[in-house]
């Protein structure tokens, strides 16, 4: 079986998903565009060659619908002969993306492939997809979990109190998030893998001055009487500040057969090594990290312990920490460059966001391997391992 590689990783600023955000004036299609043809040119790669374009995206509605990134390779000026196709597996579309695109060039399907995302929750609000007074879940899941599934603020409460997450440990992580994220910045450690559009140039939602007393401040973001009657374990202590906010960004990255890149005189980034997908309870929804870990892990053949780079996405606070207490993984390894927290969460491109940031801190920090996991909607996740290619 043929190795796959990355060689070029590439994502925008990430704006905030609202109306003033820096980036709700660009188009989704337009935002994804952006980034293949970036893609294409610091790889030097030419597009014809790419045999196929796989892009995450969840809510595929309106400006979103209709197969997005066919839509954006057009926009990008690829020639009309390249194929492209959206797929949705949640908050890990894109991470599903890379997992289909590696797959592909691993079983000889594909040569040259890329795996991207967009998602502009300024334009497409989360759940436009779902009209009032619809239910997306059908009779057989109704009769499955008679009490009723919950909304993912909910799950975050109930992993927190399973898991026994204090407010201050949540808040905590996310201030760290933060300082991560601002320190990489201004170290200029984002700076390769960044694209610019639109005169915005860094992440929107980094705030360096957040502090743990000012997340302290924060009133519940989940709070309901009902689900407070229902679970009375929950202690209500998932807010705004300890949570992924809302976002508009796009990424992409560029893979292809080790044979290929050689022959085509480009170094990779990395090695696309292992890959795992998993379902879990649909009501705790977020934990599916878990197991995932422990799959890939075991498919790959190795340890905790040889990983040098993890990226989890920080959905919310509690989701990181349960992974950590059940994984025993080193926080210090963990999103060093800042997580979805502070660089924000623009659901379909957060996949490939992850990787971008994962290859690049790889490279920069000289680590052999590194572990992306994602929680997903209904109880899923995706985990991968990237291994350096020395």
């Amino acid at each position: 079986m043929r190795d796959a590689v990355i060689v070029e990783a590439v994502r925008t600023p990430v704006g905030k998903g609202k109306p003033n955000g820096s980036l709700a004036h660009v188009h989704p299609v337009e935002l994804l565009a952006h980034t293949l043809r970036t893609l294409v040119e610091r790889s030097g790669v030419d597009p014809a060659l790419i045999d196929d374009v796989i892009g995450g995206t969840v809510d595929q509605v309106g400006e979103q619908a209709m197969n997005t990134t066919r839509y954006a390779v057009l926009s990008a000026g690829f020639p009309e002969t390249v194929p492209a196709t959206t797929v949705d597996r949640q908050c890990g579309s894109s991470q599903q993306a890379v997992h289909f695109a590696a797959q592909g060039v691993m079983s000889g399907a594909y040569d040259i492939v890329v795996a991207c995302g967009v998602e502009s929750m300024s334009r497409v609000p989360m759940w436009s997809n779902v009209p009032p007074g619809k239910d997306p879940f059908g009779p057989g899941v109704a009769a499955r979990y008679p009490e009723g599934l919950v909304p993912q603020g909910i799950s975050a409460e109930l992993i927190a109190a399973k898991w026994s997450i204090s407010r201050a440990e949540m808040d905590a992580f996310a201030v760290s998030s933060h300082q991560k994220a601002a320190a990489a910045w201004e170290a200029g450690l984002f700076d390769a893998e960044v694209a610019g559009l639109e005169g915005v140039g860094r992440d929107e939602s980094v705030r360096p001055g957040t502090t743990a007393e000012i997340l302290a401040g924060l009133k519940p973001a989940y709070y309901d009487p009902g689900f407070a009657e229902r679970f009375p374990e929950i202690d209500w202590s998932v807010t705004a500040g300890n949570a992924s906010p809302v976002n508009d960004g796009a990424s992409a990255v560029l893979i292809m057969a080790g044979e290929t890149a050689e022959r085509l005189g480009l170094r990779p980034l990395a090695r696309l090594h292992a890959f795992a997908v998993t379902g879990s309870d649909p009501l705790l929804m977020l934990t599916g990290v878990i197991p995932a870990t422990e799959k890939v892990l075991r498919r790959a053949g190795l340890e905790l312990g040889d990983i040098d780079l993890f990226e989890v996405n920080e959905a919310f606070s509690s989701v990181v920490l349960a992974w950590r207490q059940e994984t025993g993984a080193d926080l210090a390894k963990v999103n060093v460059h800042g997580g979805a927290i502070a660089l924000g969460h623009p659901l379909g491109a957060s996949g490939t966001r992850l990787t971008t940031t994962l290859v690049h801190a790889m490279r920069e920090r000289g680590a052999r391997f590194g572990l992306q996991t994602m929680c997903e909607a209904g109880g899923l996740a995706n985990a991968m391992i990237l291994e350096a290619v020395r």
